[in-house]
C-alpha cells in the first residue's frame, strides 16, 4: 500500500463515495424517480425500459435513456434536472470519513489532487467550497459533460484529469467506489484503489481484478505516514 501511494504524483478521486455521500438527505432513488417522472412529462416515456423504470440509480436512468435515442431537447432537460438535484444535494452531502484530511495531506505533500466523476462538476465544486477544500484541488474537477456516452466506465473523465494535470498514468492513482471507476482507471492505464463499504463491495472489486481495496481511507493516510492504522495492513 505504501508503494501504491508513494508512487502517485497525482491522485484522482471519484466524488460521490470516496469524497462524500452526495445524496445523504434526499436519496438517490428519489432522484431516479424524479427523472422518470420528468421523462413522462416530456412525453418520452417510451424511452423507459422495464429496467430503467425500477432502477434506483439516477445515473443509470439517465445513461439508459441517452442510449435509447432521445431528442436533444429531452436529454438536455433530464441532464439539467439531475445537475440541479446534485448541486442542491451538495449543501447537505455527508463527508466520507478521513476524505478531507486525506485530500489536504496529499496536497501538502506535493501531490496533485483531482476529481474524476460522473456527477456534475458544479456539484463537486460546490461541495469542495463548502468543506474549504477548493485550494487543495485547485479547480481540477472533471465531471459529467453533455456527451453522456462518455460517463464512466468510459475513461473520458480520467483522461481529462490526466491531461489537465499533466500527470503520467502510471504515476497516478484513482480512488473509486464502483466497478465503473475501476474499469475507467484500467482503460486509462491508471493504478486503482477500491473503496468498499462492505464484504459485497470488496468481493465485487476482487472479482473484477482490483488488487487493492480498503474499507476506510484511514489506511491511505497511514500509507502517507499520517493518521491511525498500519500502512502494511493487508489489502
Amino acid at each position: 500500500m505504501r508503494g501504491l501511494v508513494s508512487n502517485a504524483h497525482c491522485v484522482l478521486f471519484d466524488f460521490d463515495g470516496p469524497v462524500c455521500r452526495l445524496f445523504a438527505v434526499r436519496s438517490a432513488e428519489s432522484v431516479a424517480v424524479r427523472l422518470r417522472s420528468l421523462t413522462d412529462e416530456l412525453a418520452a416515456s417510451a424511452l423507459l425500459t422495464d429496467e430503467l423504470r425500477t432502477s434506483r440509480d439516477p445515473h443509470r436512468v439517465l445513461r439508459g435513456i441517452a442510449g435509447n435515442g432521445p431528442s436533444a431537447a429531452v436529454l438536455s432537460r433530464l441532464e439539467a434536472a439531475l445537475t440541479q438535484e446534485e448541486v442542491s444535494a451538495a449543501a447537505s452531502a455527508r463527508p466520507t470519513p478521513y476524505a478531507a484530511t486525506l485530500i489536504a495531506a496529499l496536497a501538502s505533500r506535493g501531490r496533485q489532487v483531482a476529481i474524476a466523476t460522473n456527477n456534475s462538476p458544479l456539484a463537486a465544486g460546490r461541495y469542495l467550497e463548502r468543506l474549504r477544500l477548493t485550494g487543495y484541488v485547485g479547480g481540477r474537477v472533471y465531471g459529467r459533460t453533455g456527451d453522456l456516452a462518455l460517463l464512466k466506465p468510459h475513461p473520458d473523465s480520467v483522461l481529462r484529469a490526466l491531461a489537465g494535470t499533466g500527470a503520467e498514468p502510471a504515476r497516478s492513482l484513482m480512488i473509486g467506489d464502483s466497478l465503473a471507476d475501476h474499469a475507467a482507471a484500467t482503460a486509462a492505464g491508471v493504478p486503482f484503489l477500491g473503496y468498499a463499504l462492505d464484504d459485497a463491495g470488496e468481493d465485487a472489486f476482487r472479482a473484477a481484478g482490483a488488487r487493492h481495496v480498503v474499507r476506510s481511507l484511514q489506511w491511505v493516510l497511514a500509507a502517507l505516514g499520517q493518521g491511525p492504522g498500519r500502512a502494511d495492513a493487508p489489502f
